[in-house]
């Protein structure tokens, strides 16, 4: 499958990933949805991907949920409406448990799925003019409860709840104020900032993070569930490789690490 509306490319250890729809304030159509996906699985097997970038193109939007338009050939009967969650959920669930770090770099409006699409990121940064909203209540949209704990487990239940029973625009400053967002900044500096946070990231051993992530999620599961011999490996992993030698020689001698994730 393949869609000018969806670009992907890698540079310098970084997974692009462009919601390229501009003229809809990048909305989503099924098929881009299946394109994340895609994307997601070759970025996740690739040794030179260590960090993924999601953005949208044109200036003026991240994402502006799903694409209305298609509402008619995509969701307009019940079974319709069940693929269509299918391959969306499965995409929303694919960034939340991919094994990378993933940042979303969030310009001009982040709405609906826009926002769903951006907490199942590690790290939100977003421009000081962003806007968020999910307008779900102004559609009659139906949001199913393991969708809405990923919003109450950034923001908590309070603002989860009048963000959606509102369903208005919220500013930068109120996203970063309920922990929606980890960075704003100048509209300017989003491009510069990003590629620098990137940058860090992708400096450090990349077995550490991936050891983080995965107790960060563990942790977020219900104690009987939570898979912490699995923790406990990846952390051993770390003690017995190659970047632990090289992350002490590089301290005694005074100079950068140069990590291989092995």
């Amino acid at each position: 499958m393949s869609s000018d509306k969806i670009l992907g490319r890698i540079e310098d250890g970084i997974g692009h990933i462009v919601f390229n729809n501009p003229d809809k304030r990048n909305a989503v159509s099924l098929e881009m949805w299946q394109l994340v996906a895609e994307l997601l699985d070759g970025y996740e097997t690739d040794p030179a991907v260590r960090l993924v970038v999601l953005s949208g193109a044109g200036g003026k939007a991240f994402v502006s949920g799903a694409d209305i338009s298609k509402f008619e050939s995509e969701r307009a009967s019940e079974a319709a409406v069940a693929e269509y969650a299918r391959v969306t959920g499965g995409t929303f669930t694919r960034l939340q448990e991919f094994p990378k770090p993933t940042i979303a770099k969030i310009n001009g409006y982040c709405v609906g799925g826009g926002v769903a699409l951006a907490v199942c990121c590690d790290i939100r940064i977003c421009e000081d003019v962003s806007k968020f909203s999910i307008p779900a209540a102004k559609l009659g949209l139906g949001y199913q409860a393991k969708y809405v704990k990923r919003l109450v487990d950034i923001v908590g239940p309070s603002f989860t709840k009048e963000i959606f029973f509102t369903a208005r625009l919220f500013d930068a400053e109120e996203a970063r104020m309920m922990g929606l967002v980890n960075r704003v900044v100048p509209a300017a500096e989003l491009d510069a900032y990003v590629a620098d946070y990137a940058e860090m990231i992708t400096g450090n051993a990349p077995l550490t993070i991936a050891a983080l992530k995965a107790a960060v999620a563990e942790l977020g599961k219900d104690a009987a569930e939570r898979d912490m011999a699995r923790c406990e490996a990846m952390v051993e992993a770390c003690f017995a490789s190659q970047d632990y030698v090289e992350g002490r020689t590089a301290f005694m001698e005074k100079r950068k690490p140069r990590f291989s994730g092995t």
